[in-house]
């Protein structure tokens, strides 16, 4: 069974991978976040990604400013 770490890890990397796809910088992804009511720096939202730490209301966010509304977990 996967740890806490490992599970924080996986997040990331999905939303990492989902702004690659997306070719969303995370300079663009404050401007899209700011657009739909969420303020973030760049600098912030590169911490939160590098650690693996934050909220799923976050990740939807994110999800949702890049415009995807179907993620493959696999």
């Amino acid at each position: 069974m996967p740890t806490q770490t490992e599970w924080e890890a996986r997040a990331a990397n999905l939303l990492k991978a989902e702004l690659k796809r997306k070719g969303v910088t995370y300079g663009e992804l404050a401007q899209r976040l700011e657009a739909i009511g969420v303020e973030e720096k760049e600098v912030n939202i590169r911490n939160k990604l590098s650690r693996g730490k934050f909220t799923s209301a976050f990740l939807l966010q994110c999800l949702t400013a890049i415009g995807t509304s179907v993620i493959h977990l696999e």
